[in-house]
Order: C-alpha cells, then structure tokens, then sequence
C-alpha cells in the first residue's frame, strides 16, 4: 500500500520525502552496481599487493557474483515475508560493514570472504529495495518514473564504477573496496528517517523452507559452475555432473513449489508472456553487455596499450548518457511502452557491437568507439528500465520483493553465464606465446561475435512482445486463486 508520507501532491509534484525515499533506494542500487564493476581494473594491483594468483584473483570478482546471483531468490521473498524496510536496512548494514572490513584485510581468502558478503547483502538490498519503490509509487506514470531513475541509477553506477577504480587504484586499490562504505553508512541513517514502514506478510500456509532451501542451493550451485567452468573445462566430468546436480534441484525446487501453500516463487507468474520476455530480456541484456565490457577492456589495455584510467574514460560517455537520461526516461516509457522502447534498446545495443567489429590496431577513437558507446548508452537508457517495468507491473504487493528478485536473479546468472562462454571462447582463439598484436586482435573478434549473437537474441525475444501488445495493451500476471492451486495439488497428486 502507498504510504501516504510518500504520495506525491494533489499537483502531480513529488514531495521531498518522496525523493529522499527514492534517493536511499538510488544510493544502494549504485553501490550494487558500482562493485560490480569497480574491483576489475584493480586486479593486478592486488595480486601485487597480496601475492595472489591469477585463479585467486578470479575469485575476488566470483565471490561477489556468487553471494549475489545465488541468494537473489531467498532475498526477495525474505522481503515479502519479514518486511521490505527492515530486511533493506540490515542488508546495507551488513553491506557497509563488509565494505570496510575489505578495504582492511590483508590475505586473499579475507578478502574473498568479504567480498562474498557484499554480494549476499546486495541479493537482499536489491530485491527488497525494487519492491519498495513498487509498493511506494503507484503503478502507471509515477511508478514508471521511479522506476527509469532507479535503474539508470543502477546502470550509471556499472558504467562509472570503472571511472572510479581507474582513478583511485592510482592511489590504492583499498580505497576502491572502501569507497563504498561511507555511502552506504549515510544511505543506511537517511533510509531510517525515511524508508516508509510496511507490515510483515502473514504466510498462514507457513514458511517455504524446503524450496528455499533448494532455491538457493541451485542457484549457488548454478553460478558456481559456470564461474568455474572456464577453469576447469566445459566438458570435464566436474562440470557436466555439477550442471547435473544443478538441474535435479530446480527439478525438486518446482516440484516443491507447485505444492508449497505459500511458495518461495508462484509459478504462475511465469504464465505471462510479458514476465517471461522480461526476464529473458534482463538475462540476454546484461549478459551480452558484460561480456562485451569484458573483451573491450581487454583489447585497450592489452592491444592498445591503454592505461586503467585511460580504458574507464573510454565508457565514461555510455555512463553519462545513461545518467543524463534519468529522469526523462519515465516519460517516455508512458508514451511509447516498455514493449517498444525494449525493442528499440536492444536494436542500439545489436548495431552498437557490430560497429565495435571494425576495430583494428590503431583505431580513431571518435570514429570507431564512440559510435559504439553511445549506442550502448542509449541500450541502457531505454531497456533497462523498460525491462524493470515490465516485470513488476500488474503484481500484487504481496509479490513485488518475489518478482523482484526473480529479475534480480536473471541479471547476474545472466552476467555469470554468457560471461562464461565468452571466456571460453577467447581462450579457445587464443594464440601460443609469444603472439603478435594482430593475431590477439583476432582471437577477440570470434567472442565480440558471440556476445552481438546474445543480444540479437535478446532481440529476437523483445520482438514477440510488440505482435502480442496488438492483442493485448495492459500488462496482467497470471494470478492463482486457492481453488486454482488446489486443482494444481490434486492434478499432481494423480
């Protein structure tokens, strides 16, 4: 329910409590996306710092997924169940505190143990702050609003986390484990003066242990694999039986949430075509985009010869695009729909990575690269939050932190997965020692092939949706009544 603390004037204006709400839910958005990003370009100083090894270091960035992609499902729903206010809070705290026990530690298994922390508190900031801001604005011009500076928010703080590691791992790279903690501390006190109050769920059929039990295990399990899967082989007997054990436990997971009374994820959510096109629209979106970041930082810094910050400036004009579009970006998403502007930004971000084939040795910066960012840029501004818009309309309230979480959980399994596979696909083109500079060129080009392939497909997904927005312009969710989940129990009961 609105708080009405929160709603906007009887003018259309929002009031500053409004703002400061959406504010607190911004900041921790940023910082989940800003270490994502951040720690890369600060890899070689600590493994110079700490004497780690480049399978080590791996795991400083791993971790972070890991503790992220494979909670996101039991943080939504923890949300729903135990209070979206309360559980964001406690998850920034613990963010915070994370933040500086790493900027602190000095061995590698402290620091991966504190960057998987992190990741755990942002699998319970992120859902749960999404649900608030669902919950706070109502759903249509200012929901959508929110929801496109939110998200911009999100995207900008990816985009500039590689800025500001460029810039402060000149100095230190503790300071980039750092950074995030004074902002988390000031978001944590402004969000308890101004987060709205909302009252705990009443699951009278109980809580889904059993399926979050499973939930999270095959989530964790998921994205350990494909992390992992680079290192020690796609076909070695470890993978194939991981990615086994991994399908047996979603198989129990949705066995155990057909009968569940009150499931940890209503699978009937996924009976609308909207939901699922936006889901797979988030997994092929930042999939495609983080393996592409992936090979251009590679190919500056180790072709170019580029320097870290001299690589973080070259995205700075897909970041600031992203940010300059935030609050107009709403507006457009009103008159045009999610259906449209995700077709739109998922055509950009296809001739954005095409054009980036044309690199060579010595390319012309405004000529070959910028074209490209800028056609990044505009993919962000208009699919990002189109897609989040999309997953959460027409939820019930009660839902918002589970669907929340769902498309959380599709970003980063998506960024972890075609992560992956273009890492195995450089690996595969990558040419014996010594090489030169032409045939490393050319080991990248087959993987920058592969991450233009995911987004066509994303592309290909977003089109369904404009022949079904002929048929249908309102975006509804398949809802389970009780008779309905009753026959649902009694059908698999024969």
């Amino acid at each position: 329910m609105t708080s009405p603390l929160t709603t906007p004037a009887s003018d259309g204006r929002w009031t500053p409590r409004l703002w400061g709400t959406l504010l607190v839910l911004c900041a921790a958005m940023f910082l989940d996306a800003l270490d994502v990003s951040m720690v890369g370009v600060a890899l070689p100083s600590i493994g110079a710092d700490l004497g780690l090894s480049t399978s080590t270091l791996q795991w400083i960035v791993s971790g972070y997924i890991l503790g992220y992609g494979g909670l996101l499902l039991l943080g939504g729903r923890t949300a729903d169940l135990l209070g979206r206010r309360q559980v964001f809070l406690v998850a920034l705290g613990v963010f915070a505190l994370a933040s500086l026990l790493g900027g602190l530690v000095d061995s590698g298994p402290l620091l991966i143990a504190s960057r998987f922390v992190k990741g755990l508190a942002a699998a319970f900031t992120a859902p749960a702050g999404l649900s608030i801001i669902t919950t706070t604005f109502a759903e249509g011009p200012i929901r959508n609003r929110a929801l496109a500076i939110y998200t911009t928010c999100g995207a900008t703080g990816y985009s500039m986390g590689l800025v500001f590691s460029g810039l402060l791992t000149e100095a230190s790279w503790r300071l980039t484990m750092l950074l995030p903690a004074p902002v988390a501390l000031i978001a944590l006190l402004a969000g308890l003066k101004l987060l709205p109050r909302t009252e705990r769920e009443r699951a009278s059929g109980g809580y889904d242990i059993p399926g979050a039990i499973l939930g999270t295990a095959s989530m964790l399990l998921l994205v350990f694999t494909v992390v992992e899967a680079p290192e020690v082989g796609w076909g070695s007997a470890r993978t194939i039986l991981s990615f086994a054990a991994v399908v047996v436990l979603l198989t129990a997971f949705v066995r155990v949430e057909r009968r569940s009374p009150s499931p940890l994820i209503r699978l009937g959510v996924l009976r609308s075509g909207a939901q699922v096109r936006a889901q797979l629209g988030a997994l092929t979106f930042v999939g495609s985009y983080i393996g592409f970041q992936f090979l251009v930082t590679l190919y500056m810094q180790q072709v170019l010869g580029w320097s870290a910050l001299h690589t973080a400036l070259a995205f700075l004009p897909a970041g600031a695009l992203v940010a300059l579009s935030a609050t107009k970006v709403g507006a457009i998403i009103d008159r045009f729909g999610t259906a449209r502007l995700i077709v739109i930004g998922f055509a950009s971000l296809v001739i954005g990575y095409v054009l980036f084939l044309r690199i060579d040795l010595d390319p012309v910066y405004a000529a070959v690269i910028l074209p490209t960012m800028l056609l990044v840029g505009v993919g962000f501004a208009l699919t990002f939050p189109s897609l989040n818009v999309q997953a959460t309309n027409g939820v019930d309230e009660h839902e918002q932190g589970m669907v929340s979480g769902l498309l959380n959980t599709s970003v980063q399994v998506g960024g972890a997965l075609f992560l992956a596979v273009v890492t195995a696909v450089l690996t595969a083109n990558s040419p014996e020692e010594p090489a030169s500079p032409q045939a490393v060129l050319d080991s990248y080009l087959p993987a920058l092939v592969v991450t233009t392939v995911i987004a066509v497909a994303g592309l290909m997904i977003a089109l369904t949706g404009l022949r079904t927005r002929r048929e249908q312009r309102t975006v509804v969710v398949a809802k389970s009544t009780i008779k309905e989940a009753e026959a649902e129990r009694v059908a698999l009961r024969d």
